[in-house]
């Protein structure tokens, strides 16, 4: 256990709360993508469906290797049983409030305003069950995956904690780091593969999709993270500029695009997509590493704003975006004026509960699960 606070990471701080701040547009923009969703714009927009797929091939993998960075710093502070008790009321807390306070009168408002879920009465009880658990857990499903992790770091991260110097990090490069994540993602499909052949019903279960394939394809880039604060010579990698991996971002997402028109799920969409998500993770890790470190680290009271806003904002951002798609959507028929005014309007009112939620002490615990200072 380590007694000593390191130097606070503000550059991993703010990409952190940017990346969970990009759910917003994320969301705003599949409204007017080619991709279906609950609500969809009559006419799709090209540009918007670009950012949506530049915001979804990378955002989560760099959320997990931060989220896997900070973990393993609060396992190494504290005891493990103490560690595992901070971290699942820091993400179990929120997790547990959205699902009544959110998920749930969300679920009620696609059941009566949007045509996801017009045929419910017609459901099988497993089907009810099942699409019941997507709509509760899947806005939420980050948080799901991080409470799966960390008690995997019970195991996971003493593994690494007393795991002999075997492997010079001086002498790792992006090549063997690449070759090696991706050997996972590889496994990964294998895995996926065969249950599709086998058991194709368990992926279109929600609770198996997000509890064991969502938590098995993170799981790198989670302990990625941990290596990272172990061994400060892969930091020091990950923020120093690689023209290679800067400018691959942009084939690699060139592939995630055709990948995502020119395969089927029948097919191998899913394999290939997660391989390329697995590159373009690995790509965008240096991407926004090596340009937070310049811009980004320093203290600022505007960013410890966001940093403190972000996972509040990205809770709320969800049925509001909803909202935005059903009620407002259909009256402006230019998609890109509808895209910005849709930023401006969840933006403004999930900053406006934001707000609210900071002056009720109950609120704000239960959005962030930390102790309220009396």
């Amino acid at each position: 256990m380590s007694t000593v606070k390191p130097e606070r990471e503000y550059f991993l701080d703010s990409i952190r709360a940017y990346l969970m701040l990009l759910g917003v547009p994320f969301h705003v923009s599949l409204i007017y993508s080619t991709q279906k969703w609950a609500v969809n714009s009559t006419e799709a927009s090209l540009w918007l469906t670009l950012l949506n797929d530049f915001i979804h091939a990378f955002r989560m993998q760099v959320f997990f290797v931060i989220s896997g960075y900070f973990s393993y710093m609060l396992y190494l502070r504290y005891q493990p049983q103490r560690f595992l008790k901070v971290r699942l009321e820091r993400v179990g807390i929120p997790l547990l409030t959205a699902i009544p306070l959110i998920t749930l009168p969300q679920f009620f408002m696609l059941k009566a305003w949007a045509p996801k879920l017009a045929n419910w009465e017609h459901f099988s009880p497993y089907e009810k069950f099942n699409n019941l658990m997507w709509e509760l857990i899947s806005h939420l499903w980050f948080l799901l995956v991080l409470v799966v992790l960390t008690t995997l770091g019970m195991l996971t991260f003493r593994w690494l904690r007393d795991q002999k110097r075997l492997i010079d990090y001086q002498r790792v490069g992006w090549g063997t780091l690449t070759l090696a994540v991706m050997a996972w993602a590889l496994l990964w499909c294998v895995f996926r593969r065969v249950i599709f052949m086998f058991q194709p019903g368990w992926l279109m279960d929600g609770l198996f999709s997000i509890v064991v394939m969502q938590t098995l394809f993170y799981l790198p880039f989670f302990m990625l993270g941990a290596l990272t604060w172990k061994h400060q010579t892969l930091k020091q990698l990950f923020v120093r500029f690689n023209p290679v991996m800067c400018f691959g971002a942009i084939a690699v997402f060139v592939l995630y695009c055709v990948n995502q028109r020119m395969s089927s799920g029948e097919g191998w969409l899913y394999e290939l997509d997660a391989l390329i998500s697995t590159l373009m993770g690995l790509c965008m890790l240096n991407v926004c590493f090596c340009f937070g470190h310049k811009l980004l680290n320093s203290h600022s009271p505007r960013i410890m704003y966001l940093v403190n806003a972000s996972l509040f904002i990205y809770l709320v951002h969800h049925p509001l975006t909803l909202l935005y798609g059903i009620y407002v959507t259909p009256h402006i028929h230019n998609d890109t004026l509808g895209f910005f005014i849709g930023l401006l309007m969840v933006f403004g009112l999930a900053f406006l509960l934001y707000e609210i939620h900071q002056r009720i002490p109950l609120l704000r615990f239960l959005f962030s699960g930390k102790p309220q200072n009396k």
